[in-house]
């Protein structure tokens, strides 16, 4: 039996529908803390069961029978999301889950630029000495989060971010929970494996302007100052998504998004999408 924890979010839900096309809905098992959220899968067949990341008794009782759990990383930040993330590892213990998956992030370390990574570093390190088999993803960044940067660019003729030369292994976030799900039915294959998932190229902010251009427009990437791009993002965003943000550029400047890897093009049979695929789609 195979179990997703946070089933009602974007990765959860997209990974669940790869599932049903390659085992039973008898064998799945969504765990939600809204049970109205997953509605669609339990007219499936899914078994839908309620469990918290803050409340290990429910986690306990969620996974029981369970086999192989998918962790995707809860939605909060910093100690808490550690805390939150031990127990389910935890409570997978208890419950005697054979293999846990974990949905992790680009070169996790204390020192990483991307605040989100130091919690993945922690995390990770807690997994693989729980004694549990696991197999991490280190998921790059989502091309879904690219119309969000590129803004305007196109209409202006100008795409300002402070990433310098740095480039990133964009992936989509379907291709990601296909991914998932192959390597979910496949477990023997990658067990004790930590993985780079995302593109077999890195592209950087350059070659995304080039890729905005089209029907003879130009767009030119500015290379702006981590600190404009900051106080930028404070007009609109609250003080723990501008730093979040602001990480995530400087990450990508220091290279920490840079890993391209063939793992998930050989987990799917073929290449994940595209920057100029995506972009085309965006036109």
């Amino acid at each position: 039996m195979i179990a997703i924890t946070g089933a009602s979010g974007h990765l959860g839900k997209a990974t669940l529908d790869f599932l049903l096309t390659k085992t039973n809905p008898e064998s799945l098992v969504a765990i939600v803390r809204d049970s109205q959220k997953v509605t669609e899968f339990a007219d499936k067949g899914v078994s839908v069961r309620q469990g918290d990341y803050t409340d290990p008794a429910s986690l306990v009782a969620s996974l029981a029978g369970v086999d192989t759990l998918l962790l995707i990383s809860s939605a909060v930040l910093g100690e808490e999301r550690v805390r939150q993330h031990s127990n389910v590892i935890a409570a997978a213990n208890e419950a005697g889950v054979k293999h846990v998956f974990y949905t992790s992030a680009p070169n996790p370390s204390l020192t990483s630029s991307f605040t989100p990574a130091i919690d993945h570093f922690h995390t990770e390190n807690l997994l693989i000495g729980s004694g549990l088999t696991y197999t991490i993803f280190r998921n790059n960044l989502y091309l879904d989060v690219l119309p969000m940067v590129i803004g305007d660019a196109v209409q202006t003729g100008k795409l300002p971010y402070p990433a310098g030369d740095g480039k990133t292994s964009f992936v989509l976030r379907r291709d990601i929970a296909e991914g998932l799900a192959n390597a979910l039915t496949a477990t023997a294959k990658h067990e004790n494996k930590v993985y780079d998932i995302g593109a077999s190229t890195a592209w950087s902010f350059s070659d995304l302007a080039a890729g905005l251009g089209h029907d003879g427009t130009t767009v030119a990437y500015l290379d702006i100052p981590g600190s404009a791009y900051e106080a930028e993002l404070a007009k609109h965003l609250p003080p723990p998504a501008v730093t979040i943000f602001a990480g995530m550029a400087e990450g990508i400047k220091k290279g920490e998004f840079d890993v391209p890897s063939s793992t998930l093009a050989e987990l799917l049979g073929r290449e994940p999408l595209s920057l100029d695929e995506f972009l085309k789609s965006l036109a």
